[in-house]
């Protein structure tokens, strides 16, 4: 019988827990259902996590390590600010469309009936993706493409336009691409 590395089991855990979470349906997703749909007892889960909070403070995890490390990659490798805002905003629309579970969990619908701090947790993650659209607009003020005066309300409305995508996706049970116009949308925000 083949043994599992160490963290495998864990990364199946979230692996399902982020299938169940795609979800249309509503549904609360409880221990239970996510013991059954992986084929073990509740205390086999919470051998790997204490609480179910913690399990999806591991999605979390999974979501701000991708989405900054992305961030990093762009904001490395280019050196125009306003490219690096149209890359970004690309970027978390495409995240999004393809991790439609972990779109809930980044518009906190998953996140309903859970421990709060997850939900602040997730504000903190929208709170530094706007610092780096920030950063890469004053980029562009600096090179004199835009305003500097127009850079944190420019960077807010961003922000505020990917969230109401990630939302709409969310709403409409995953039927309205977030990549849907995006280009002829981000090009009329950042002109």
């Amino acid at each position: 019988m083949a043994t599992s590395k160490p963290g495998e089991k864990k990364l199946h855990i979230l692996q399902t827990l982020a299938s169940m979470l795609e979800n249309p349906k509503a549904e609360k997703i409880t221990t239970a259902a996510l013991a059954a749909r992986i084929g073990v007892s509740e205390a086999a889960l919470y051998r790997h996590f204490a609480s179910k909070a913690q399990m999806f403070e591991g999605l979390i995890e999974f979501i701000e390590s991708s989405v900054f490390g992305l961030i990093n990659q762009i904001t490395t490798q280019q050196e125009n600010g306003m490219l690096q805002a149209q890359e970004i905003i690309t970027m978390l629309l495409s995240f999004s469309a393809r991790n439609p579970g972990m779109t809930k969990v980044m518009t906190g619908h998953a996140l309903i009936n859970e421990d709060e701090r997850l939900q602040l947790r997730m504000n903190q993650f929208a709170d530094r993706i706007e610092l780096s659209l920030k950063q890469s607009l004053r980029l562009a003020a600096v090179a004199g493409q835009i305003n500097e005066a127009d850079v944190a309300v420019r960077a807010n409305l961003i922000l505020s336009v990917v969230l109401g995508r990630w939302q709409r996706f969310v709403k409409t049970s995953f039927k309205n691409d977030p990549l849907e116009n995006s280009a002829a949308q981000i090009s009329f925000l950042l002109s």
